[in-house]
């Protein structure tokens, strides 16, 4: 018996979509994570992106528990001296939505450049439109 190792043209990958009303940030990125990573795949393996697309829509309804709210701060550095910048949690949520998920699936993947690829697969929207239609995404319960 041997085992078989798919390539990259044997891939089949499916569209999913996640709606992101009500639903706690950390549980929705481990379950994209997952899914772009292809760890559902059984097929699966580690050193090869197996993943699927992943839609998210809705990010603006995105919740945390507990104080993380008025907590949560996300900093970046410019790269000049002085150059650290920081924004609450709550400001961001107001200016770019998109950004808080997709660090958050973003720090979840690996970080190699097997990890970037499988992040381009992510693709995250303000409100309930998307312009993925023709790809027939399908629905991606998660239990949050």
């Amino acid at each position: 018996m041997s085992t078989t190792i798919p390539s990259a043209h044997e891939i089949d990958r499916k569209w999913y979509v996640v709606d992101a009303t009500g639903k706690t940030l950390g549980r929705l990125a481990t379950e994209a994570a997952s899914v772009l990573a292809g760890k559902r795949n059984p097929q699966y393996v580690p050193y090869i992106d197996m993943g699927d697309h992943v839609i998210v829509i809705n990010a603006e309804k995105v919740r945390l528990t507990g104080l993380k709210t008025q907590q949560k701060v996300y900093r970046r550095y410019t790269g000049f001296p002085g150059g650290l910048r920081e924004e609450s949690f709550l400001r961001l949520l107001e200016r770019k939505p998109e950004q808080i998920i997709e660090e958050a699936v973003k720090g979840m993947l690996p970080k190699t450049k097997l990890g970037r690829k499988m992040a381009t697969k992510l693709n995250v929207y303000k409100g309930d439109q998307h312009p993925h239609a023709a790809q027939k995404p399908v629905a991606l319960e998660i239990n949050a």
